[in-house]
């Protein structure tokens, strides 16, 4: 539009002044610089042809939650603890750039994305744990599987980790052995505002080795008695659909993403490293009170609506 109006002005203004230069009419001259000031201000205007744009890049780094000669906390039974950052590599930048160019069409502003990512060694308590549970970032739940997560015990023999000894050189890392701890790798900080959020853990940390033996070490075998529901002993997710284009998760009721009986197993793998068997307890309904005449047999609480894509049964019946 700039570049119409203002040929037409400089039309103008040449044809008022009048005469030529080297036999161009000043009619022509005026509408020659007015179109190009026009098409400079249109371009400016409408993006084609602006500076490229560059977003994300931060100029400085910094942890929070390093304190120098902080305590190491101690903990009994489950807790949630923040811990202390004891290391941390060198920030990651990586660059993605669009736009740009074209054929046939107004050249788009080249748009330079900047992320970032970190490796971290966070301290949690002192002794030995059986296992990390859920996980808060800046006090939001995540799954486990969300980051790449090492958990050290604080075993007597726990060896460095091989991150940490990959960027300090071999030797140059200790193990912190009698210290529990994890070790995050490359954690992608674009969802928490490039910067490294506050996290906390919970830990489960039973009696100590050698002490006393605790029912943590101990129990050899359980008896698994999952909870009533029709889809509770699935180990791949199932969906009940609710209406068009609505689903409702049947068997998933935690932020890990896997369904309650693979969750449960995991629990019982880490919190009891002791048991090496499991007895596994199916219930089956009786339809009398009557010992004679009762007839035991699979069942389901309700018979309204099934597993998307998996037809429930049991033992032949549907």
């Amino acid at each position: 539009m700039a570049t119409i109006l203002l040929s037409a002005v400089g039309a103008a203004a040449g044809a008022s002044i009048g005469g030529g230069v080297l036999g161009l009419s000043s009619v022509v001259i005026g509408r020659a610089v007015g179109a190009s000031l026009g098409r400079a201000i249109d371009q400016r205007l409408l993006g084609a042809g602006s500076a490229a744009v560059e977003s994300g890049q931060v100029d400085r780094f910094r942890l929070s939650g390093a304190s120098e000669g902080a305590a190491v906390a101690q903990v009994y039974g489950r807790i949630r603890v923040a811990g202390q950052v004891i290391w941390a590599s060198r920030f990651l930048e990586a660059r993605s750039t669009s736009g740009g160019g074209g054929k046939g069409a107004p050249s788009q502003p080249k748009v330079t994305q900047y992320s970032y990512s970190v490796s971290l060694a966070i301290a949690l308590c002192e002794g030995e744990i059986t296992r990390v549970g859920r996980i808060w970032a800046d006090g939001a739940e995540i799954a486990r599987d969300d980051i790449s997560m090492r958990v050290y015990s604080g075993s007597a023999d726990q060896t460095p980790d091989a991150k940490m000894e990959a960027v300090e050189g071999a030797g140059n890392v200790p193990a912190y052995r009698g210290t529990a701890y994890v070790v995050i790798e490359d954690l992608e900080l674009a969802p928490f505002g490039n910067r490294v959020p506050q996290f906390s853990f919970e830990v489960m940390r039973p009696e100590q080795p050698g002490s006393v033996d605790g029912i943590a070490r101990s129990v050899q075998a359980v008896a698994m008695i999952p909870g009533t529901g029709e889809y509770a002993l699935a180990t791949t997710p199932v969906n009940y659909p609710d209406a068009p284009g609505q689903m409702r998760s049947a068997n998933i009721n935690s932020p890990s993403a896997k369904t309650d009986f693979s969750t449960s197993l995991e629990t019982l793998v880490e919190e009891m490293p002791g048991c090496g068997s499991v007895s596994l307890v199916v219930s089956w309904f009786g339809d009398d009170l009557r010992v004679g005449q009762c007839q035991l047999r699979p069942g389901v609480e309700q018979n309204s609506v099934e597993g998307d894509a998996m037809p429930w049964s049991g033992s032949g019946v549907s």
